[in-house]
């Protein structure tokens, strides 16, 4: 019976102790999502030049659309808004340019594998994959990441995003609102991605740095799960958001704490367990793909092997052509 105790105490220590490290990334993730908002606007501010008198033959730009200032949309990035793992594309990026060897480019791509044909996420995996991402970034400079990340963007990941949820997020600016992506992706890497496609910003795990420099740690935990609502709501508090007139959007059912903190909540290439979760509580369902089902029933035993073999020969042949 002592033992039963002892077990039940160490448990809800633990649970109590990943819930403190969640609510602690998602405050990390806000802070950083409007640090870097605000240096975006000012360095916006500083490029454009003082109003002058237009010229005859120049057109009137058209008015700027009404801000929605307490509406707001919040995208998951995996397979949400981008097909596969931006981490995977991060670190295939990474590999081509010798940060890290191809065998664990192939530890990734094991994991993408997993992902893509699954259609789900694994945590552990994720876990992992994540921090053994950012260990290969300790002692490198946040500049140099930041410069590295938009290169691997043009290379390997604009032309992965899904077109179906970027006119959603269209819709949302069209609006009027501020649209933030939501991702376990490091925070610099998914404010690039943000950027890229117009978006007001983003969140994401934030990775520690000392005078500019990555620690290779974590500040809290992955911006995952439970992580990523307590930054939705950290987030609005600073941002004056209702959290009611909010919108959210991601694939996995490991997103469900974010989607139940907004008012309408939106499944989108939905995992099995989102889509039932979505199903029961009447959320709205989006699928860009197409050829799932063919894909998930007939894949033979040898694609896990070949498709980690083919990201392999795909990270060499780039490294080659950048060498």
């Amino acid at each position: 019976m002592e033992a039963v105790c002892v077990s039940r105490w160490w448990g809800r220590g633990k649970r109590r102790e990943r819930e403190r490290l969640a609510a602690l990334a998602g405050e990390a993730s806000a802070d950083a999502a409007v640090a870097m908002e605000a240096a975006s606007l000012a360095t916006a501010e500083a490029e454009t030049e003082p109003d002058a008198e237009p010229e005859p033959h120049e057109a009137a730009k058209p008015p700027s659309v009404p801000q929605d200032l307490t509406a707001a949309a919040f995208f998951d990035v995996d397979n949400t808004m981008m097909m596969g793992a931006s981490i995977f594309h991060f670190a295939r990026g990474l590999a081509a340019r010798k940060y890290f060897s191809t065998s664990d480019l192939a530890g990734f791509a094991w994991q993408q594998v997993k992902f893509r044909v699954g259609g789900r996420e694994n945590h552990q995996g994720m876990q992992s994959s994540r921090e053994q991402a950012l260990s290969f970034v300790a002692g490198r400079t946040v500049e140099e990441m930041v410069a590295i990340g938009e290169e691997i963007y043009d290379e390997l990941m604009a032309d992965k995003i899904w077109a179906g949820t970027r006119a959603l997020a269209q819709m949302h600016l069209d609006a009027g609102q501020r649209v933030w992506l939501v991702t376990a992706t490091p925070v610099e890497l998914a404010a690039i991605i943000a950027r890229r496609l117009g978006l007001t910003g983003a969140l994401g795990t934030v990775a520690e740095s000392v005078d500019g420099v990555y620690t290779g740690r974590l500040v809290g935990d992955l911006l995952h799960g439970r992580a990523k609502a307590h930054a939705v709501r950290a987030l609005a508090a600073r941002e004056g958001l209702d959290l009611r007139r909010c919108t959210a959007y991601s694939d996995s059912q490991n997103d469900v704490p974010m989607l139940s903190v907004v008012g309408t909540a939106v499944a989108v290439n939905p995992d099995a367990g989102l889509r039932e979760a979505a199903r029961a509580r009447g959320w709205e369902i989006r699928d860009f793909r197409t050829g799932r089902k063919a894909a998930k029933i007939g894949v033979p035993s040898v694609l896990g092997a070949g498709a980690v073999a083919g990201a392999v020969a795909a990270g060499l042949a780039h490294r080659k052509r950048v060498a």
